[in-house]
This record gives C-alpha cells, sequence and structure tokens, in this order.
C-alpha cells in the first residue's frame, strides 16, 4: 500500500506542476511521514532563512470506504497543495502565509479534480458544491484557525465559481495560473470582487 500511495502523492504533485508550469519540486515522497491514528495532513515548515525544511505528516495508511476514503483523497490532494505551493515560493523568492496556503490549496482541490479530466460545466458545478458548500470545520467557531479555513473556503467558492462562467477549459486555466502566482493581498483581491 506504501508504494500505491506513493504513487499518488507523485501523480498529484507532477499534475499540479504541469497545470500551473512550475519548475519540478523535489519529491513529494521524500518528505512524508506517518502520523498517529485518527491524524490528519499538516505540512511542517522550518525557516532557516536561506533554506527551509519540509515533513509532509499524513494519515496512517489503512483500508478506507466511502466518506473517510474521500475524506483522505482530499487531505493527500491538500497536503501536496501546499507542499508545491511552499517549495515554489521559496524558489522564487516569496513569502507565503497559512490563509494563502489554505486558499490555494481549495481551488487546487477543484483544479485536480474538476479540470484535469475531460471538462463538464454541469459535473464541475456538482463538484463546487461538494468542495465549497457541503463543508465542515474541525476548528471551533470563533478560533483563528477556524477563521482562516472558513475564510479560505468562502473565498475559493467565489473565485472558482466565477471561473465556471469563463468561456472554456483555456480562459479557466489561463486564469487560474494567474491565480497561483499572486501574493495573498492580490489572491484575497481577485477572489473577493
Amino acid at each position: 500500500m506504501r508504494r500505491r500511495r506513493g504513487r499518488l502523492l507523485r501523480r498529484i504533485q507532477r499534475r499540479l506542476e504541469s497545470f500551473y508550469h512550475l519548475e519540478r519540486a523535489p519529491d513529494v515522497v521524500d518528505f512524508v511521514r506517518d502520523g498517529g491514528q485518527d491524524s490528519r495532513e499538516v505540512l511542517l515548515v522550518r525557516d532557516h532563512g536561506e533554506e527551509i525544511e519540509m515533513a509532509l505528516v499524513l494519515p496512517p495508511e489503512q483500508p478506507r470506504e466511502g466518506a473517510e476514503a474521500e475524506d483522505l483523497r482530499l487531505q493527500l490532494l491538500e497536503g501536496v497543495s501546499h507542499f508545491v505551493y511552499i517549495a515554489e515560493r521559496a524558489r522564487t523568492g516569496l513569502p507565503a502565509t497559512q490563509l494563502e496556503l489554505e486558499l490555494q490549496a481549495e481551488v487546487d482541490k477543484f483544479v485536480l479534480l474538476a479540470l484535469e479530466t475531460p471538462f463538464e460545466r454541469r459535473r464541475s458545478r456538482d463538484l463546487h458544491f461538494r468542495l465549497y458548500e457541503c463543508v465542515r470545520f474541525l476548528d471551533p467557531p470563533g478560533t483563528e484557525a477556524y477563521e482562516r479555513y472558513r475564510l479560505a473556503n468562502d473565498l475559493a467558492a467565489r473565485f472558482v465559481a466565477r471561473m465556471l462562467d469563463k468561456d472554456g477549459p483555456a480562459t479557466m486555466r489561463a486564469e487560474l495560473c494567474r491565480f497561483y502566482r499572486l501574493g495573498q493581498t492580490d489572491k484575497i483581491s481577485l477572489a473577493a470582487a
């Protein structure tokens, strides 16, 4: 099972790098650590100024079905999104915030699930509903983490909804690539417009 998960993580990484026209980052699999029972994905980052250290902690591998399997899949997508984004920001010398990471990951889930297969607007609208409207947040309301995740979800929902109104996948892709390269302030402005 470990090899299968490694192949999946690499495939997610390569799809993101290809979609956004990024230089190849180090292999995400080399940075994966197993979390404890009932853990969630988390990217640990330590900034040493000239270099950074990363570890992508993932839930332990175990057979899952139904909603649990879908939740794990979304955690893997989000974890690899965070890893690729931090690697790209480090490569280009640009900063990244926690909100920016979460916002980009919410958009990347849509990119990976809707745009890398033959595009169908109706199916994409159904995915939009599942990703952004049928959510529950694990952190308690009123906490900083809850507000960050809620804001990232809301902004991604608004931005992706506007992308679905664009004229075809090529126009959407160009706008998504532009969004990827923006900093937090510009991403928020574009998403909230």
